[in-house]
């Protein structure tokens, strides 16, 4: 099955349904059908063919028209490349390039890069578009996609997904859709991110409707989550703190909260357990995926009194934990995250030698070091390429994190290696915090918590941790806020910018 026949057949079976909400905007399924066959008469008409690739470059308040522009993209025989208005137009200008985009398509607040297409589209031009019938469309293992990677540690690589990896799994008309316990979910994930990839085809395909806002406040997301009485919350560790310390949730009835979810990154277990306090009617989910498996994620089920797991895997893609050989590890040993992603072969896109490396037999290395243990419980140790290796230890930045994240005035915490003349690495820690604490007294809380080589040299503090658009971390960003000097030297006590 193709993209714009699961539209087609669900538009089919629910016209009226409303798939997309924003603000004063909103976007029912037969409006979605229609638009999505005009626009791409139109791109066909204008010179786009079947394989060409067309950037999407939308804002964040642009959810309904980027809706209907992505599945027109797909419904021309073309190729998506959705793209973010957060990311810096130089990264825009690459990613435009190594796609060799044909075309560009985009909203009233996009700053368009200085890069040759064929074809640019306003939203002028797609509003006046008239109806059109529908066309015959792409094969199923036609490729539909080239979403970028978050590029927290090169340049983003783009990942090639075809129609059939993108509705594997889905039915015409399924007895049963997914999120069938809520009637909206709500989100505030920017267009172009994997995140928001994943958000659009809940739109497209599940029971509960989309509700978005462009921007993301603790209060205001929780206003809507009373006004709207949601069901489904989706967010990413950054959200999930601020709504956890802002109070937010406690001054709004969000007792019709059932699901809510997590992506991007680990959610520290500090902020999970206080997620499953404050909303103690929900279920609180990591959902473990990346840009190379998506759609395909792993639902792993949080649990307070496994607070050091992400989880336990009930649902999604199967993983699997394997040594350097390929070999699966036992329960309880650290190796190589792996997720099955579903539906044909994924590559990277013009990138032969990283496909190899990624993407094997219908699995996709994930880049984490972790380990399941005999009941099914996923443990993350770190991301394999933040491993600090320190004199003749090896140091998670991930379980140092968590440990700084229980302490009551530190708001969020990025953990990094930076050279240290005897150890050749040692950690440091990027702070936000209700104070500027001294590093004495953050070891010392450290102490009971943490192994001596575990503990940071060096401290400094931040008003905000720099964060791609999909709200990762972009740790190299950090490495100028420290001194150059090497050693154990306390914190910087003024608050920098990242």
């Amino acid at each position: 099955m193709t993209v714009p026949q699961l539209l087609a057949a669900r538009a089919a079976a629910e016209p009226s349904h409303v798939a997309v909400s924003q603000g004063a905007g909103a976007l029912d399924l037969d409006t979605w059908q229609a638009r999505t066959q005009a626009i791409a008469a139109g791109l066909r008409s204008a010179g786009v063919r079947p394989g060409d690739r067309v950037g999407l470059l939308y804002g964040a308040q642009d959810w309904v028209a980027y809706a209907c522009s992505y599945t027109a993209v797909l419904a021309a025989g073309a190729v998506a490349v959705p793209l973010s208005t957060r990311s810096a137009t130089a990264e825009l200008a690459y990613m435009l390039r190594h796609s060799g985009a044909a075309a560009l398509l985009h909203g009233p607040s996009a700053t368009l890069p200085d890069v040759p297409v064929r074809l640019r589209w306003g939203p002028d031009t797609v509003a006046e578009l008239p109806a059109a019938a529908p066309m015959a469309g792409p094969q199923p293992d036609d490729a539909a996609q080239i979403l970028y990677t978050s590029g927290t540690t090169g340049r983003p690589k783009g990942v090639t997904a075809a129609h059939a990896n993108l509705t594997h799994g889905c039915r015409p008309n399924p007895p049963l859709r997914p999120l069938a316990h809520s009637r909206q979910f709500l989100h505030a994930f920017p267009i172009g991110t994997n995140a928001g990839q994943t958000m659009l085809f809940n739109a497209l395909y599940a029971h509960a409707g989309m509700l978005v806002t462009a921007r993301f406040g603790p209060e205001h997301f929780a206003r809507l989550i009373e006004r709207h009485a949601v069901g489904s919350v989706f967010v990413v560790p950054a959200m999930a703190i601020e709504l956890l310390r802002s109070g937010a949730l406690d001054r709004h009835d969000v007792t019709s909260v059932a699901l809510l979810g997590s992506t991007a990154a680990v959610l520290p277990p500090a902020v999970a357990t206080g997620l499953a306090a404050a909303l103690p009617g929900a279920t609180i989910v990591n959902y473990y995926t990346s840009t190379e498996a998506a759609p395909t994620q792993s639902s792993v089920v949080f649990e307070p009194d496994r607070p050091a797991a992400l989880g336990k895997v009930v649902a999604g893609g199967a993983l699997r934990v394997c040594d350097d050989a390929g070999r699966p590890c036992p329960a309880g040993v650290t190796g190589e995250v792996w997720l099955r992603a579903a539906g044909t072969g994924r590559s990277y896109h013009d990138d032969p030698a990283a496909t190899r490396h990624v993407f094997r037999d219908g699995w996709t290395r994930m880049g984490d070091l972790g380990y399941l243990d005999a009941e099914g419980y996923l443990y993350l140790v770190d991301r394999e390429s933040d491993v600090i290796k320190s004199g003749a230890d090896k140091v998670s930045t991930v379980a140092v994190e968590a440990a700084l994240h229980e302490h009551p005035e530190i708001i969020e915490a990025a953990v990094l290696g930076l050279p240290d003349p005897v150890l050749g690495t040692a950690p440091a820690a990027a702070l936000v915090a209700t104070r500027a604490l001294g590093l004495g007294e953050v070891r010392r809380f450290l102490a009971t918590r943490l192994a001596g080589h575990e503990q940071p040299s060096r401290i400094v503090h931040v008003d905000q941790l720099p964060r791609n658009a999909g709200g990762k971390v972009v740790k190299h960003r950090l490495r100028a806020l420290f001194d150059d000097r090497p050693g154990t030297e306390g914190p910087r006590e003024e608050r920098r910018e990242p």
